[in-house]
């Protein structure tokens, strides 16, 4: 039978299941085929915090959403056309965000009483007409895997794991998928098992089959390649992408990298990917806790390395004391804080945007600390590049704020050519710096750059260059102990003055006005750059105009930022926490920015903001 292929120009697709079902792999080879395929691709998994919750449960569902297209696209979409549900938890859990019309596949295995009762059900939603208004494959998922593999000889348990696999054959045939990466990452994974290697290839490929053959399935679609600029491209995720940057950085800043750090969900990738690459010179100390992990980290800055700490927010809150001794000590370091719900423990692998303060003021003291923020996963590489950029130069500790979204999402990353990527002086104290009165020659630790206003950064073992360290307050220049209230509010002031004098090397905040007509300016930061987009897209494609910017660099600001937002008659924010740029906005340039907040753990929905800017344009009008 000939079967009808239809063509689409994007498609939104969610796997669902137990946190054992494996819809985290199943997510990830079909990104990867995806991304082979060459569609423009933008992720987002979401699982639970458990290892293991409880089978069967709406806390234990685990889910991945990808959007592809043949068009450049910023978000992981807003509702999924098509749910694959594992069980009646992953349905239940997920059947709220589907819009009427949307495909259902459900293996209908699981759906037994005992099961339905787990998940809250009281009725069998198979059977109770609650379905109708979606297109609702039941297909046995589980049966027609433990088939495909009977010959394998395994347990029925260990069967039924690859259905996985099953599914994921079966969503390549109907999106057209090329199947060669999977079977050849299959094989390579399994490779010390051959039963279980040939069991998940036949599940795969029975999969596929059946697409092809049975009547159930009558359409496949096709979503052609998106055009991208020439070059070479992997999909990548941002915790990857930002393991890459400070590789890259390490490179070409002629420094080893130093990483301290302790496991921590959603920042523990880094941890492993850095791991990895000791052919570069990277040296990775998973410390006994966060506090020993950023102390190493400060230790091996002031030893002449590029020095990295990982962390989410509760790991932030620990080093706090080590982050301000950095600031007094003026010694680089890289403090990446990739940021999840809180408070506390909070959800930890949600994502949120609720540590731009504590990143501002979480310290005791007057301690001023660069912030940058990426705005997209594969940006993720970049900021890194900017992170180090600013410590090296000016001597001081950086705050990155990434979060759990970029950490985890994916998009298609263009490879840089690797000679356009910014070289980062180090340039080492080599011989004193100060003539005495006598006409001798010593080394002052505190006598400054005047561009920079940073502090000769002196390797220990340098003859003639020692110097203290420690976190009393220092003299001006010979940085000797100094408890002088003049001197302390000098240098309290020229830490202040060397953060400000960053604005100066990080061009304007740039503004996305196509009509050059808006009234209204969107400003975001970080990962909300995609949704936020993808929102004034849709209200330009109807004829609205709306203004763009985001801000890469929290503190400071560009120094045009006052400036931009007074050309407008309105300033919406939207932020995943409760107003916080909104506040460093109001209290720095006294505009009254309006502010749209959200912390529910997932990223906006380009739906919701379209409606947020729709009707803050219509007041402007009114």
């Amino acid at each position: 039978m000939t079967k009808q292929v239809k063509q689409l120009d994007r498609v939104i697709i969610r796997f669902a299941g137990d946190s054992g079902d494996g819809m985290q792999l199943t997510g990830d080879r079909f990104t990867q085929e995806t991304a082979a395929f060459g569609n423009d691709l933008s992720t987002l998994p979401n699982f639970p915090a458990e290892i293991r919750a409880p089978a069967g449960t709406l806390p234990g569902v685990s889910s991945f959403q990808l959007h592809f297209a043949d068009h450049d696209i910023l978000t992981p979409g807003d509702a999924p056309d098509v749910l694959v549900a594992m069980n009646p938890a992953a349905l239940r859990a997920n059947i709220k965000d589907l819009a009427p019309g949307s495909t259902i596949i459900i293996d209908t295995h699981d759906f037994t009483p005992r099961n339905l009762s787990r998940a809250g059900y009281a009725e069998n939603p198979l059977e109770d007409n609650s379905l109708d208004s979606y297109s609702l494959h039941q297909v046995d998922l589980t049966a027609l895997t433990v088939e495909s593999v009977r010959e394998f000889g395994l347990s029925r348990k260990d069967s039924s794991r690859a259905k996985n696999m099953f599914s994921l054959g079966l969503l390549s045939w109907l999106y057209g998928r090329p199947v060669e990466s999977t079977e050849q990452f299959l094989a390579k994974r399994f490779g010390k098992l051959p039963d279980i290697r040939d069991a998940n290839l036949a599940a795969f490929r029975a999969g596929w089959n059946f697409g092809e053959t049975t009547e159930t399935f009558a359409v496949s679609y096709e979503v052609k390649p998106a055009p991208m600029r020439s070059g070479t491209y992997r999909n990548i995720s941002g915790n990857l992408a930002l393991s890459y940057g400070l590789v890259a950085s390490s490179v070409q800043s002629g420094l080893p990298l130093f990483l301290g750090a302790y496991p921590i969900t959603p920042a523990s990738d880094i941890l492993h990917e850095l791991s990895k690459h000791k052919r570069f010179g990277v040296t990775t100390f998973q410390a006994e806790d966060e506090i020993a992990g950023i102390g190493a980290a400060l230790g091996a800055s002031f030893g002449g390395a590029l020095a990295v700490t990982t962390t989410s927010g509760p790991g932030i809150a620990l080093k706090g004391e080590t982050i301000g001794l950095a600031v007094s000590l003026e010694l680089p370091l890289i403090v990446v804080d990739v940021q999840r719900g809180g408070p506390s423990t909070g959800l930890p692998t949600k994502t949120e945007q609720s540590d731009l303060l504590q990143a501002m003021f979480g310290r005791n003291g007057e301690a001023p600390v660069p912030i940058i923020a990426p705005q997209s996963p594969g940006d993720c590489f970049d900021a890194a590049l900017e992170a180090a950029r600013i410590a090296i130069t000016y001597r001081t500790p950086v705050m990155l704020l990434s979060d759990g979204y970029l950490a985890n999402g994916s998009e298609p990353w263009q490879l840089p050519d690797i000679a356009e990527l910014p070289r980062i002086e180090a340039n080492f104290a080599t011989e004193a710096n100060h003539e005495t009165e006598t006409g001798d020659h010593e080394f002052w630790p505190y006598q400054r750059d005047p561009q920079t206003l940073a502090r000769p950064w002196a390797v220990p073992g340098t003859a003639g260059l020692e110097h203290r360290i420690g976190g009393l307050e220092k003299a001006d220049g010979h940085g000797n102990i100094s408890y002088d209230p003049t001197n302390h509010d000098l240098m309290v002031r020229t830490r202040q003055a060397k953060v400000d004098r960053i604005a100066d090397t990080i061009g304007p905040l740039a503004v996305e006005d196509p009509s050059g007509k808006a009234r209204l300016l969107v400003l975001g930061w970080g990962s909300t750059y995609g949704p936020i987009g993808a929102a004034c897209r849709r209200l330009r494609n109807q004829g609205l105009h709306v203004a763009q910017a985001h801000l890469r660099h929290l503190n400071p600001f560009p120094t045009n930022v006052g400036e931009v937002m007074g050309r407008y008659d309105r300033v919406v924010v939207p932020e995943m926490n409760l107003g916080q740029l909104a506040l460093l906005l109001r209290a720095r340039y006294l505009v009254d920015v309006l502010a749209y907040n959200q912390v529910r753990g997932v990223p906006f929905s380009a739906a919701e903001l379209e409606d947020v800017f729709t009707t803050t344009i219509e007041g402007l009008h009114s």
